[in-house]
């Protein structure tokens, strides 16, 4: 034990990969349902390791943190920009609404309670989630002229507040927003998604929609045309009307041809159609004989993932795209939206920065990707070039700073990165094969950040860490959950009251709002749906920004407080 203590200290990097090898395996484990997340996960675990009175400094800690905050930007760049579908502008103003309330809770808490700029500012990124604005805060205190020992012990009271609030503002607005407010508002949300799904398009005859089967599992069969199925000398796109299945090829006189629209089927005709399993079974069978025809199904399909770059698009329902003519024989499968899956129905509405699966031909599905965007296919290329100049610049243009009051205030090198990472990722929507970043590669870009600086925090804080909890622990963790509760039920009030959003997407925009996954995941559970994912998307996107640089704004209001 002596000779791993001794190394640990010698090399301190050992040290920080300890301390991310436990978050990450501690921090999805559940326990009576509820799991740290490999943040605070990360952070125990380099407080512990701190307590060996391991160092680690030097730029790493920032350096991780600008490539964590840039990948945010990137993230959630094209729908901060461009994603305004119908509930768009009232759900940014809902989101700025309750950012404040996010930002005023925590300092008049921190006020009350009588705490310093660094606890203040550790209550306000525990209490609502938001570990990047740690960064933003460290970066506002070290440059604030502070003697060097003052500095040191706001920082280091930092990841204290963090800790102690951390736990219940994940639980805590999860409880809320999935058992509370349901019951709050006297919401039936079951009943709510399932109304809402309705209005969508869910439920609705398949062959009346054309939309729902095509999410389904699909496939290609062969069958004969015969004089009885009364399909001799239509076209092809005529032979059953308002049912989403596709005539691809056909064999006619031993000879291969593609199927065009306008194609006229013949007696005889062996033909390929493609279409959802359930309605090749219940509406293609009922007129035409299925065949065996190995040659006539082999042919090139593909499933790839989409990025939604247009602007013509942008807003389209579901059912929309569904009709333009490069959709025939494509089939969409999933929707992803900031790494959250949304509903599949016919009312659903595809933004800009969007990722779509699809499916069908090759030649199907390429003449589709040009309407819709970019084939994001996997691929081992990063474009560090990009990354790197982008970081690079929005750091150059955060240094740049103006004295208020004697204070000097900037957006600082972490809130230049993020922003060069929002414009980034807008404008990849416009030049899609421009800053080329896999989505495996940006879930590192962020994971990775964050936790590197999150592990190197905790262990430089090790050694005052448990001085500072026994100090103000049971005082920090009531106050967390004042600073916690207070703005999530008033984003639930006013979102019902005053903003009227639907309730079935309600929960959505309040975890959206509080950039709270594991919130929204419960609201899921509770609503038997997906549905309320509809309402995270903007909220999220703005909020995830505007929470981030509450945090330099924290420390600079307890500072002029503090006098």
């Amino acid at each position: 034990m002596d000779w791993l203590v001794q190394t640990l200290r010698h090399y301190p990097e050992l040290g920080l990969f300890a301390a991310l090898a436990f978050g990450f395996w501690l921090g999805p484990k559940k326990f009576f349902g509820f799991n740290l997340g490999a943040v605070t996960a990360t952070l125990i675990a380099g407080v512990a390791i701190g307590q060996l009175g391991l160092s680690i400094p030097g730029p790493i800690k920032s350096t991780f943190f600008l490539i964590f905050l840039f990948a945010v930007g990137y993230g959630v760049g094209p729908q901060f920009f461009a994603g305004l579908g119908k509930d768009g502008p009232r759900q940014i103003v809902f989101t700025l609404v309750v950012m404040v309330a996010c930002l005023l809770v925590p300092i008049v808490c921190a006020v009350i309670a009588g705490l310093d700029v660094g606890y203040a500012a550790g209550l306000y990124a525990g209490s609502q989630t938001i570990s990047a604005s740690i960064g933003v805060a460290t970066d506002q205190i070290n440059k604030s002229g502070l003697p060097a020992e003052v500095a040191k012990h706001m920082l280091t009271a930092i990841p204290v507040g963090y800790a102690v609030t951390y736990i219940f503002g994940t639980i805590g607005s999860a409880l809320i927003l999935s058992k509370l407010a349901p019951k709050l508002l006297g919401i039936d949300l079951v009943q709510a998604c399932r109304d809402y799904e309705t209005r969508l398009g869910g439920g609705k005859a398949t062959a009346q929609t054309g939309i729902l089967s095509a999410y389904r599992r699909f496939g290609v069969r062969t069958y004969r045309v015969t004089d009885r199925s009364g399909l001799v000398g239509k076209r092809c796109d005529d032979a059953y009307p308002g049912v989403r299945v596709f005539v691809e090829r056909i064999k006619r006189d031993g000879r291969i041809i593609v199927a065009e629209p306008g194609t006229v089927l013949q007696a005889g005709d062996v033909v390929a159609i493609s279409g959802a399993s359930r309605l090749l079974v219940e509406d293609v069978e009922r007129l035409l004989e299925e065949v065996e025809d190995p040659e006539l199904l082999d042919m090139p399909a593909t499933i790839v993932d989409v990025f939604v770059t247009s602007k013509a698009l942008n807003g389209k329902t579901v059912a929309e795209l569904a009709e333009l003519p490069e959709a025939r024989g494509v089939y969409l499968a999933r929707i992803t939206r900031h790494l959250v899956d949304i509903p599949l129905l016919p009312g659903t509405e595809v933004l800009r920065g969007d990722v779509l699966r699809i499916g069908g031909s090759v030649d199907h599905v390429n003449a589709v990707v040009k309407v819709l965007g970019y084939a994001d296919r996997p691929t081992d290329a990063t474009d560090i070039a990009f990354i790197a100049a982008g970081i690079l610049l929005g750091g150059l243009i955060g240094v740049l700073s103006v004295k208020v009051g004697g204070v000097p205030i900037s957006l600082s090198t972490s809130g230049g990165a993020l922003l060069a990472g929002l414009f980034l990722g807008y404008y990849r929507t416009i030049k899609p094969k421009f800053g080329q970043i896999p989505a495996p590669a940006l879930w590192v870009l962020n994971n990775l950040g964050l936790n590197v600086f999150i592990a190197i925090v905790g262990i430089n804080a090790g050694p005052d860490f448990i001085s500072g909890l026994q100090k103000l622990g049971l005082s920090l963790f009531l106050w967390g959950i004042v600073a916690t509760t207070v703005p999530l039920l008033l984003a639930v009030v006013l979102g019902h009251f005053v903003f009227k959003f639907d309730p079935a997407i309600l929960l959505g925009c309040c975890a959206g709002a509080r950039t709270t996954t594991a919130a929204l995941g419960m609201v899921q559970d509770a609503a038997k749906s997906n549905i309320p994912a509809l309402g995270y998307g903007m909220p999220y996107a703005v909020g995830n920004t505007v929470l981030t640089i509450w945090g330099l704004v924290v420390v600079i209001v307890m500072m002029k407080l503090a006098g």
